[in-house]
């Protein structure tokens, strides 16, 4: 059970590490082309479908800055814990 439990959180720790980079790369200027834009677009795909679903519910601040990254690593840290409590 420990080792299931060890697994949920790296699992989660190593989802949360590529969410950071993806919003790191996205303040990089012409990340449309190159190895970088190929990085980008895939951690894209691994990363806008948990994201979208706080973009829709948390407005930009000011219209530009966008905090639902940081609500949505929040969120996926409590619910890691709150599984690993439950088992």
């Amino acid at each position: 059970m420990y080792a299931l439990k060890s697994l949920i959180i790296s699992l989660a720790d190593a989802y949360s590490m590529v969410i950071f980079v993806y919003v790191l790369m996205s303040w990089l200027p012409n990340t449309a082309t190159g190895i970088i834009g190929d990085i980008y677009r895939v951690l894209g795909k691994l990363c806008d479908p948990f994201l979208n679903i706080f973009k829709r519910f948390i407005p930009p601040i000011g219209g530009v800055v966008d905090i639902s990254p940081i609500i949505a690593l929040l969120a996926l840290q409590l619910i890691v814990r709150l599984i690993v409590i439950i088992l």
